[in-house]
């Protein structure tokens, strides 16, 4: 019987396949942190909405009191 030497192989090792796994594990929860935490796109965006809705009302009061003093 003929044994086969694996140290010429060049497939993918399973040390390298759980180094890999755990990168994108670590990456996915740091993207996931920076899209939902207090300070993250999320909040900020709804922050932004509210905020522009307010510009909106203002900018429309003071077009009514503009039409009046004229």
């Amino acid at each position: 019987m003929e044994t086969k030497d694996f140290k010429n192989t060049n497939g993918i090792t399973l040390i390298s396949l759980v180094v890999s796994i755990i990168v994108i594990l670590i990456l996915a929860g740091v993207s996931i942190i920076t899209l939902t935490g207090d300070n993250g796109i999320v909040g900020r965006a709804v922050k932004s909405k509210e905020v522009h809705k307010i510009a909106e009302i203002e900018e429309k009061a003071n077009l009514v009191y503009s039409d009046l003093l004229i």
